[in-house]
């Protein structure tokens, strides 16, 4: 957990209607994400229990990674139903940022949602996957050829498109985000 305030990061990023609105590859499956999602009644309690933190949050992304195009709807989401106000930056335009929540230490990963407390502190942390989504795509990761064999390019295109449509489509995944995530906000 960071002992920095955040504010500044904050204040600098967009809107979701306009980190949507200057969207240009995933916006048409974040929109079916995000007017599709339903919650339980469970969820909506806990999410009204969340609302009493006055958080905000962070979310570092780009439209093109399709893990966004999944998560953002549903944190979006969350937000809303908590009183959580999100702001969007785009992952390789704040560099200094993203270098501070790296995945395994390495990677610029994302979409990462940095939850502040009411003084702009890191509460919580959660991204780029829930661990369910992970092993579906490690799982697929598995099945592709050797990184040097000729069709490998191909495959792994073929991966990949056909992962962001079943995540983009298939509420039991979206179902893994929001228990993840209520799972680390808790508490």
């Amino acid at each position: 957990m960071s002992n920095v305030n955040q504010n500044n990061w904050f204040e600098k990023g967009m809107s979701f209607a306009a980190y949507k609105e200057s969207m240009n590859v995933n916006k048409e499956e974040l929109s079916r994400v995000y007017d599709q999602l339903t919650f339980t009644d469970e969820d909506l309690a806990f999410f009204g229990d969340l609302s009493q933190r006055n958080w905000k949050g962070i979310v570092l992304t780009a439209d093109w990674c399709g893990d966004a195009s999944l998560c953002v709807p549903v944190i979006q989401r969350i937000a809303e139903e908590s009183n959580i106000e999100l702001r969007f930056l785009i992952r390789d335009e704040n560099l200094e940022l993203m270098d501070q929540y790296l995945t395994n230490g390495t990677a610029r990963a994302i979409p990462i949602f940095i939850f502040l407390d009411q003084d702009g502190y890191e509460a919580r942390v959660w991204g780029p996957r829930s661990p369910e989504v992970q092993e579906m795509i490690t799982t697929a990761r598995a099945g592709l050829p050797a990184a040097d064999a000729p069709d490998f390019e191909e495959k792994q295109k073929e991966l990949y498109r056909n992962f962001k449509q079943k995540i983009s489509t298939d509420p039991a995944i979206w179902r893994t985000v929001i228990e993840s995530v209520k799972a680390k906000l808790q508490g």
